[in-house]
């Protein structure tokens, strides 16, 4: 990582993000069936990420329910498909590839430094569930079955509702860049 520590991919995650997007919008040639297939794909990562959203107490409970039944990271994966939506929508595929690329590079060592956090935070807890669910793609079987049902008011603490709004925002400017097109 010669000169950039983990922390690092933390701290530019986002302003890294906002500079991919406009390349991102800029290069794209979005077409409306390319919209529609790339915004449905785009809304299940928005619906993954308010899921996740409505489970997690940060650093006070440990996340077992919900989507953290099926994967440590529900957040960072519905971002991914998010990530993707925008990308089938952009219509260019050499974007995909700068995207998995930045994606792999900003986010598994983020991955991985919140990991050694938790674990600090949990201890045995965290070490039993690091055992049974997968860091990023899913099982299919949850891991625990738990009463704890999605919490509206955390959604609305964590103010995940931001991440929709910047989502249509984007897919208007890829619309409006598609009927310019056109």
């Amino acid at each position: 990582m010669a000169g950039l520590n983990k922390r690092t991919f933390q701290r530019i995650r986002v302003p890294l993000g906002f500079i991919f997007a406009v390349v991102f919008v800029v290069f794209s040639r979005p077409t409306p069936l390319m919209l529609l297939v790339g915004g449905t794909v785009a809304v299940i990562g928005l619906a993954i990420r308010a899921w996740a959203s409505g489970h997690i107490q940060k650093a006070k409970v440990l996340a077992t329910s919900g989507p953290y039944g099926y994967t440590r990271n529900p957040l960072y994966l519905g971002s991914f498909v998010l990530g993707v939506g925008f990308t089938i929508a952009a219509g260019v595929w050499w974007l995909a590839l700068i995207f998995v690329a930045l994606y792999l590079g900003i986010y598994l060592p983020v991955m991985r430094v919140e990991e050694d956090d938790i674990s600090r935070i949990f201890g045995p807890e965290f070490d039993e569930y690091r055992r049974d669910v997968p860091m990023f793609l899913p099982r299919f079987k949850v891991w625990q079955r738990t009463a704890k049902r999605f919490d509206l008011a955390l959604y609305l603490r964590y103010r995940e509702y931001r991440a929709s709004i910047g989502a249509l925002i984007a897919m208007a400017l890829l619309a409006a860049k598609s009927w310019y097109l056109g």
